[in-house]
């Protein structure tokens, strides 16, 4: 396949730099709006609603994955591997959980990731600590029905991220610069 001319960068030099200019290759992607009454965010959001049926069922498989990963840590110890799968199943969680209805369920989840993510020797890290994280968040997801589970589920979450910052500034006592970081309240809402 042939390149046209303006697949390719151009580079204009000068005595003490260089300046690049990318392909515009996306610009032969994008076509104009034909619809001017066509409105995306309407036609994403009624995906959403088409999908929503799914969002527990989906939640629920996440939290069968965060528990497997939890199980096989407790079977094997942390290794780079239970840990890694730890990690990525609170991750996904922290980042699924709101758009599926859940937002409580992804702060704790973010409670955990950054419990494994600042914690310098993961070993340290409380088997019960971990436990009661990946418990809350499948309660949360399991008992989302209940009219009291907001406040709850809130009040769960608040108390988790206490115990885990916590626990966060004694095992990172030795790095003050680190701590302070880490510690400062978080800038989203919520939490995550």
């Amino acid at each position: 396949m042939s390149r046209r001319k303006g697949d390719t960068p151009s580079v204009a030099t000068y005595a003490d730099h260089e300046v690049i200019t990318p392909s515009h290759a996306l610009r032969r992607a994008v076509g104009p709006a034909t619809d001017v009454g066509d409105d995306p965010i309407a036609r994403a959001e009624a995906a959403l609603v088409q999908l929503s049926s799914e969002f527990a069922s989906w939640m629920h498989s996440e939290c069968e994955r965060l528990d497997e990963a939890r199980q096989e840590l407790t079977r094997n110890g942390f290794t780079t591997k239970t840990q890694d799968a730890l990690f990525r199943a609170a991750h996904d969680i922290k980042g699924e959980a709101t758009t599926f209805g859940y937002p409580a369920a992804a702060i704790v989840a973010d409670s955990l990731c950054r419990l494994i993510e600042h914690t310098p020797t993961v070993a340290n890290i409380p088997m019960v600590l971990i436990e009661q994280h990946v418990d809350a968040v499948r309660a949360i997801v399991r008992e989302y029905s209940r009219a009291d589970h907001a406040e709850v589920a809130k009040a769960l979450a608040q108390r988790l991220r206490d115990v885990t910052d916590e626990f966060l500034a004694r095992e990172n006592s030795f790095r003050p610069d680190y701590l302070a970081s880490i510690l400062a309240p978080p800038l989203a809402p919520g939490g995550a």
